[in-house]
C-alpha cells in the first residue's frame, strides 16, 4: 500500500447489530489506516467511532414486506442520493454492513462503476431466499460471514468469501457472574429475574410492547416475587413501551426499564424472553436459557414462512441444527403460551446445564477475534494506489 494516501471508505448499517459490527471494524481498519475517512449511514456506535453520517440510521430499521412497504419510497429516495454521492465522490472501497435489501443494489451500483465492495454478513441464504447467492456475487467483491459453515456456499458459487467469526463471541465473557451483576444492579439475590428483550425496532415494539407485558403479568401471578429487566435501545421504543404500560394497567409491576444494556440484562437474569434476531445469539453466548418469540404483520408473515427453509429461526437452534430453546412466532406469540414456556423453563432443573454445555461450543466456534480478522480480509482490495 502505498504510504501518504488518504483512505476513504463507504459504509452504511441499518440496523443496531449492524452499527455495532460497523464500529469495531471502523476501529480495527483504523489501527492500520489511521487517517481513514469514513462517510455513509452510521448509528451511534459507529458515530462514536468517526464514522460522517448522511442519513439517520433509524431510517433503514424497518422489518418486513408490508412496514418496508410503508417506508418504501423514503428508504429508496435515500439510497438513490448516496449512490449518486458515492459515484460523484468514489471512495476506495464501499463496505455494506448487514441491511441487505438496502445495501446489496447500493454494491452493485457500485461495484458497476468499478468501486470494489464487501457486505459484512451473509445474508441468512441457507435458511431462506435461497436465490439470493446470485444478486450477492454481482454486488459485492466479497463477502465476510459471521458463522463457519457459509463460506462453502459461495465458494460454490464461485463468490470470494471470509469466515471472520462473530464479534459478539469475542465480546461476552465466558462464564457470566450473575451474582455479581445483581449487586452491580442492586437487584436482590434471590428474587427470579427474567430479562425481557422485545426488539430494537419500533415496529417490533409495536407487536409485541403489549404481549410481552401481559405475559409479566401472568408470571407475577404465579411467582410474586417475579421482577422483570426490560433492555430498550432508544428513546423512542422507550416511549413506546411505557405506552403500552399504561394501556395494559400494569403500572404497578416490577418493570425496570433500561437504556440498552442488554448484556447487563442477561447476565443478571435467571432466564430470558427475547424477540428473534441477533439478541438470541447474545443470550446463547452468555449460557442463558431462553423462549424465542417474534409477530410481524399477518401478511408479512405468511410471505416469510413460505419461503423459509428450516423449521426454526432463532439462531440458537440453527447453530445447534436443532430445536434447543422454544420458538413461539406469529399467533403462537399469545401471553399464556409465553409464560407457560418460561414457568416450564425455570422450573425444569435438568435443562440448564445442558444448555450451558451446548451454548460454550458455540461460542467456542465463533470466536475468532473478528474485527481483527475481518480487517484482515478487507486490507487486499484497498491495496491498489
Amino acid at each position: 500500500m502505498k504510504q501518504g494516501k488518504i483512505r476513504r471508505i463507504g459504509i452504511v448499517a441499518g440496523e443496531a447489530s449492524g452499527d455495532l459490527l460497523g464500529s469495531h471494524l471502523v476501529k480495527a481498519l483504523r489501527e492500520k489506516l489511521p487517517d481513514a475517512q469514513f462517510v455513509g449511514i452510521a448509528g451511534p456506535k459507529m458515530l462514536a467511532a468517526g464514522v460522517v453520517s448522511h442519513y439517520p440510521m433509524e431510517k433503514l430499521a424497518v422489518m418486513g414486506y408490508v412496514e418496508v412497504l410503508k417506508r418504501y419510497f423514503e428508504i429508496v429516495g435515500i439510497r438513490r442520493k448516496l449512490m449518486a454521492y458515492f459515484k460523484s465522490n468514489p471512495p476506495d472501497l464501499f463496505i455494506g454492513v448487514d441491511a441487505p435489501d438496502f445495501n446489496l443494489d447500493l454494491e452493485r451500483a457500485l461495484k458497476e462503476a468499478g468501486i470494489p465492495t464487501v457486505h459484512y454478513v451473509s445474508p441468512s441464504i441457507w435458511a431462506w431466499r435461497g436465490e439470493r447467492i446470485h444478486k450477492i456475487g454481482k454486488s459485492c467483491s466479497k463477502i465476510l460471514t459471521l458463522f463457519p459453515f457459509e463460506p462453502v456456499l459461495y465458494e460454490q458459487a464461485g463468490i470470494d468469501a471470509a469466515y471472520v467469526g462473530h464479534p459478539l463471541a469475542d465480546l461476552i465473557p465466558e462464564s457470566p457472574d450473575k451474582t455479581a451483576m445483581r449487586r452491580h444492579m442492586k437487584l436482590p439475590l434471590e428474587a427470579r429475574i427474567f430479562a425481557f428483550l422485545p426488539g430494537s425496532r419500533q415496529s417490533e415494539l409495536r407487536h409485541l410492547a403489549d404481549i410481552f407485558i401481559r405475559t409479566a403479568m401472568l408470571i407475577r401471578e404465579k411467582w410474586s416475587d417475579a421482577r422483570f429487566l426490560v433492555p430498550l435501545s432508544s428513546r423512542e421504543t422507550r416511549t413506546q413501551f411505557e405506552e403500552a404500560i399504561y394501556r395494559n394497567g400494569a403500572e404497578e409491576m416490577p418493570f425496570t426499564l433500561l437504556f440498552g444494556h442488554a448484556v447487563d440484562a442477561m447476565i443478571a437474569a435467571d432466564i430470558v424472553l427475547v424477540a428473534s434476531g441477533t439478541a438470541t445469539l447474545e443470550a446463547a453466548l452468555l449460557k442463558k436459557p431462553m423462549v424465542i418469540t417474534y409477530k410481524v404483520a399477518p401478511l408479512t408473515y405468511r410471505l416469510m414462512k413460505r419461503r423459509h427453509y428450516q423449521p426454526y429461526v432463532g439462531l440458537p437452534n440453527i447453530l445447534a441444527g436443532k430445536f434447543v430453546v422454544p420458538e413461539l412466532l406469529q399467533d403462537d406469540a399469545t401471553p399464556e403460551n409465553l409464560a407457560q414456556a418460561l414457568l416450564n423453563l425455570m422450573q425444569d432443573a435438568t435443562v440448564i446445564p445442558k444448555l450451558e454445555a451446548l451454548f460454550s461450543k458455540i461460542q467456542f466456534s465463533l470466536k475468532q477475534n473478528t474485527a481483527e480478522k475481518a480487517s484482515m480480509a478487507i486490507l487486499p482490495l484497498l491495496m491498489n494506489p
